[in-house]
């Protein structure tokens, strides 16, 4: 890694901690950092720019959330992604996202909702016509925020906070596979026509085989299959 990280001494930017942090953690989300690479600290400042200590601090809290861990007296390592977890991340992640199409659905869709959940399922087609990760990823994401924001409930939002890092990374390895991803967007745009039908049942089911797919696709990379 070579970025170097502009700092700017404008009021209001965020602290170098922040920037070193931010820019470690989008590399590591989005697969540039993939899983196994080993970050040491005087190499990652020379690269960025800055002193060892916001990139030591960095280090710390993305060692909190799992993202890498000690790897002997070279450094830390990105975190490997093992079936195991996959699994059981996506446990959580299916029971969330089913809970999150459910109450959506329980609610009235205005007419602005429904023009802005079909520009995300246009948005995301056409990032996936286009072939860049970092688009394909972010209208990924865009969607599933939206499906939250619909179910009225701010705290499934806040539960899903501590694990989504991990998840965009999942989704960002899913992306590298040539898994045709078009299903994605199929399975997309049925969970969001449930909720717009008012048919929260089956807007629950379609989320939680959404959640099961992906994770059986991630776990049969994961085992060479």
């Amino acid at each position: 890694m070579t970025t170097r990280i502009p700092i700017s001494p404008v009021a209001g930017t965020p602290s170098l901690l922040d920037q070193v942090y931010n820019h470690l953690l989008e590399a590591i989300c989005d697969c540039r950092l993939q899983p196994g690479t080993v970050l040491r600290q005087e190499e990652l400042a020379r690269n960025l720019g800055v002193s060892r200590q916001p990139v030591q601090q960095a280090l710390q809290l993305l060692r909190r959330q799992r993202l890498v861990h000690e790897h002997g007296r070279s450094g830390v390592q990105v975190a490997p992604v093992e079936a195991v977890f996959v699994r059981q991340l996506y446990e959580v992640r299916g029971a969330l996202d089913a809970c999150a199409a459910r109450l959506a659905a329980g609610r009235p869709c205005s007419a602005g909702d429904v023009a802005t959940g079909q520009r995300l399922i246009d948005q995301g087609r056409a990032a996936l016509r286009s072939g860049v990760l970092t688009d394909r990823l972010a209208a990924d994401v865009r969607f599933h925020s939206f499906i939250y924001e619909l179910s009225g409930n701010p705290l499934l939002d806040e539960a899903a906070a501590s694990y989504w890092h991990h998840i965009r990374r999942l989704i960002a390895l899913t992306l590298r596979t040539e898994h045709p991803m078009h299903a994605v967007w199929d399975d997309h745009a049925a969970i969001l026509q449930a909720i717009v039908d008012g048919e929260p049942g089956r807007a629950e089911q379609l989320a939680i085989e959404h959640a099961r797919n992906n994770a059986r696709l991630l776990v049969a990379r994961l085992e060479g299959g």
